[in-house]
């Protein structure tokens, strides 16, 4: 299997660390700006973390911006979060600028820059044989199903992409992949479903 090759065993994270790295270094001055605008307006605290399975299933914690506020109700419960996205926090989300944060679980071996994005821990014991072969390799900041339809395409089709990824993993499409994404970044597409202000979730296999 193509995560098995030379590139997806040594060359792939040896990428990751040096990229990441550089990354962390130049956009330090974004990153500092950004914290501070967080703070500023939608309060403390400014990362958002959470659970999420990685290479073979094992748990991290993925950072994020945050993009919601804290609103309650009269009771003490949270706001349904399309109340809470503020317009703030959907330009975070439209620039991918809330993701900033995943560079550090890409540096730390968490995360790679390409691969399939990290779901929720809930869902592990919901996927078939075929949709669980996501984890073979590291989620990544961005991956496959994030060029071709992001959080517009249906569950199928981004495991289907995902399973894709691993079957074709190499420099060339990595790539290639990220070329892509820095266009649909531009032009703010597919950030999230025309009903839902989060993508939506999986229900398992009916």
């Amino acid at each position: 299997m193509k995560h098995n090759s030379f590139y997806g065993k040594y060359i792939k994270r040896l990428l990751d660390l040096i990229f990441s790295g550089i990354g962390l270094i130049v956009l330090a001055p974004v990153f500092l700006i950004i914290t501070v605008l967080v703070r500023l307006r939608l309060g403390a605290p400014v990362i958002f973390k959470q659970e999420r399975p990685g290479k073979n299933e094992k748990i991290f914690l993925m950072y994020k911006y945050r993009t919601m506020n804290d609103t309650r109700d009269s009771s003490g419960k949270l706001l349904p979060d399309d109340e809470r996205l503020t317009k703030f926090g959907k330009l975070l989300r439209s620039t991918s600028l809330d993701e900033l944060p995943e560079l550090w679980n890409i540096f730390k071996g968490d995360m790679s820059i390409v691969g399939p994005r990290p779901l929720l821990v809930e869902y592990l014991p919901l996927y078939n044989k075929e949709q669980r072969r996501r984890h073979l390799v590291r989620p990544g900041l961005t991956g496959l199903a994030q060029v071709n339809g992001r959080n517009t395409v249906s569950w199928a089709d981004k495991f289907k992409f995902d399973n894709r990824y691993i079957e074709t993993l190499s420099l060339f499409n990595d790539i290639k992949i990220i070329g892509k994404t820095m266009i649909k970044v531009f032009v703010r597409e597919g950030i999230s479903a025309d009903d839902n202000i989060t993508v939506q979730k999986f229900e398992g296999n009916k």
